[in-house]
């Protein structure tokens, strides 16, 4: 019995420890399931938070759309009333197409005069000059300045009795205009105001016009090739995906003005800055509309998404992509 026993009692002890280690073979996972696994655990919480905080709200707002509600009491469903009611060209009931024409102009002058002097900022910060670096800085600076602080500087610069800017014209001989309070002229001041944030466009084609190979420019001058053949030929194809870049993050950012437009005019005179966004926020945060104020959301997603991609699809025709060609080749 004294010999039997170890014998019995190591018997099973093995077989269980074979079966064990049996069993986390077969469970084990290969190094491509590792890391498939180690990817999802990455990215599991921008999951989390676009479920939680983007397509949850984003559906609640669509569902909203299709209701009467208010922050004081429940939703109330009414089909397409809002979108019917948003379409009207009756101003008293729906601002909705002044508000688009306004962000429209806004968009469609702002965002073109941005890239440009951007893009003309950039170039010449590119060239070699006496203190490049500070230049760049103080290009930059203004753009990563607060829009309420900016705002509350512009309406200093805006106005008519002491501001910079009528001082300024009034040594060419020039009587500037009231610049916020006059129809005519709230919008282009508001579009004079945006170009104060070209040095965030003049720092991202700055990077685009150095990653330019210079032996280019060199094989174009033994080419014989002058300034504007280079410029044209070489650089603007060059830089193109950059602009592409740069357009599409204008056009989506200048579609969403807000701030300036809310501390500066609220909207007026006579609705003339009344923006699409400011109007939105007027009737979900002061007339508490919110089922009317998710339809002209949704509405304005569908615009955005429209331009943006018909810039992508256009982008085929004029942005240049050296390695596309090469595969072409």
């Amino acid at each position: 019995m004294g010999v039997t026993e170890p014998v019995r009692a190591g018997i099973p002890r093995r077989a269980g420890q074979e079966a064990r280690r049996g069993g986390f073979a077969g469970r084990r996972l290969t190094l491509l399931q590792q890391e498939e696994l180690v990817s999802w655990l990455f990215v599991l919480p921008w999951i989390f938070g676009f479920v939680a905080f983007i397509a949850g709200p984003m559906l609640y707002s669509l569902y909203l759309s299709l209701t009467e509600a208010s922050m004081l009491r429940p939703p109330v469903y009414v089909g397409l009333l809002n979108y019917r009611n948003l379409f009207s060209f009756d101003e008293v009931t729906s601002l909705f197409w002044k508000t688009l024409y306004n962000t429209s102009y806004y968009v469609f002058i702002s965002v073109p005069l941005g890239i440009v002097v951007g893009f003309a900022i950039a170039l010449m910060l590119n060239q070699d000059v006496v203190g490049r670096g500070v230049w760049r800085t103080i290009y930059y600076l203004p753009s990563i300045i607060p829009g309420v602080a900016v705002s509350l500087l512009w309406i200093l610069i805006f106005n008519k009795e002491f501001g910079v800017l009528n001082n300024v014209l009034a040594v060419v001989g020039i009587e500037g205009p009231a610049w916020l309070y006059e129809e005519r002229w709230a919008k282009p001041a508001l579009i004079i105001m945006s170009l104060w944030g070209a040095g965030g466009p003049m720092l991202i084609f700055l990077a685009g016009l150095q990653g330019i190979p210079t032996e280019l420019f060199d094989a174009a001058k033994v080419d014989g090739a002058g300034l504007w053949p280079r410029f044209r030929h070489i650089t603007i194809p060059m830089v193109s995906p950059t602009i592409f870049f740069v357009l599409i993050t204008g056009i989506i950012g200048s579609f969403q003005v807000f701030t300036n437009t809310y501390v500066m005019t609220q909207g007026g005179p006579n609705n003339s800055t009344m923006m699409y966004v400011l109007y939105l926020f007027n009737l979900a945060f002061q007339q508490f509309r919110m089922g009317y104020a998710s339809a002209l959301a949704w509405i304005y997603f569908i615009i955005i998404m429209f331009f943006t991609v018909l810039i992508f699809r256009s982008s085929a025709a004029w942005v240049y992509y050296e390695a596309g060609i090469a595969g072409g080749e």
